[in-house]
């Protein structure tokens, strides 16, 4: 168990059966806060071997060092954070992936998640991860052909990874919602539940340089599709593009940096991992990064006051 002080009181949570309890009935000093967000986000690494159009990370290559990504863990840690996501590109293609993991599990309390297109998950590296990893996320964006023409890759291996996926931790299918996969929606969903996701994240289209945002039309069709979801796998919907759409809130005096942040991979913190304007983690370590983006934001509010 990892409690954490903030605002709405003291949160507690298990990272191994990912039960949550908030005594809001206590009301710390803000002295005591948390200082870390509940969540942070690492993109290990901008690799990827699938050029999805819509994908929104980085070109250029880069890639975290396995010491400096460990110290901001251990850092991250100390000030309240609850769990960290990796991602990049794809994660498991940094040579120093399962190591890492291993080490974010055994010398830190956070929860060790990320998120993969599924294609790399073999038995194999999955046996090695295993005791390291208390999430996976597994994006799927469409089914059969749907999936094949916009990933590349065949869908009989992705259903391969996430038979190993299975074995390994509780997984969550995630799809990014545009005019293709919104039609897809009933069949992605009959999906999760076969192969037994816990969750269902819908991921609306954010405007990239060879694609637009979700457009009005697949906008309505989306909510029209949550409005009417009766699925058995719990539903979320991402807050970026989600205007319209019911997203979760549970700690209303925790937002923005005290919900969750995100690291790119070469070393930027930022507020999320569309935010164009970040700051640099140097030496100092990721708090004092967290320092110079209050003071850029705080900054940029009051210019626009």
């Amino acid at each position: 168990m990892k409690s954490r002080i903030g605002p709405n009181g003291v949160h507690i949570f298990d990272r191994h059966s990912g039960l949550n309890v908030l005594l809001d009935e206590l009301c710390p000093n803000e002295a005591f806060w948390s200082k870390s967000p509940r969540q942070v986000s690492i993109a290990l690494t901008n690799v990827c071997d699938l050029h999805c159009g819509y994908c929104y990370a980085p070109k250029h290559r880069a890639s975290l060092r396995t010491d400096q990504v460990l110290d901001w863990l251990k850092e991250l840690d100390a000030e309240g954070c609850l769990g960290i996501g990796f991602g990049g590109g794809e994660p498991t293609l940094h040579p120093d992936f399962v190591n890492i993991c291993k080490r974010a599990a055994a010398e830190t309390q956070l929860a060790v998640t990320f998120t993969t297109h599924g294609h790399r998950l073999s038995p194999q590296l999955v046996q090695r991860l295993k005791g390291a990893i208390h999430f996976v996320c597994v994006s799927v964006d469409g089914v059969g052909r749907t999936y094949e023409q916009q990933r590349g890759k065949q869908f009989a291996s992705l259903l391969r990874g996430i038979e190993s996926i299975a074995t390994l931790s509780p997984f969550g299918i995630n799809v990014v919602v545009n005019e293709r996969t919104v039609l897809e929606l009933d069949a992605i969903s009959e999906l999760a539940t076969k192969v037994g996701a816990s969750e269902l994240l819908l991921l609306p289209q954010q405007a990239t340089a060879v694609v637009t945002n979700m457009d009005g039309v697949v906008g309505r069709a989306l909510q029209d599709w949550v409005s009417n979801y009766g699925g058995k796998v719990r539903l979320a919907v991402s807050e970026a593009g989600a205007s319209g759409l019911p997203t979760c809130d549970p700690l209303p005096n925790e937002l923005g940096l005290r919900a969750y942040a995100h690291i790119d991979a070469s070393g930027i913190l930022r507020t999320s991992s569309y935010a164009p304007v970040g700051a640099m983690i140097g030496g100092a370590g990721v708090m004092s990064a967290f320092k110079k983006i209050r003071n850029i934001l705080k900054i940029k509010r009051e210019t626009q006051v």
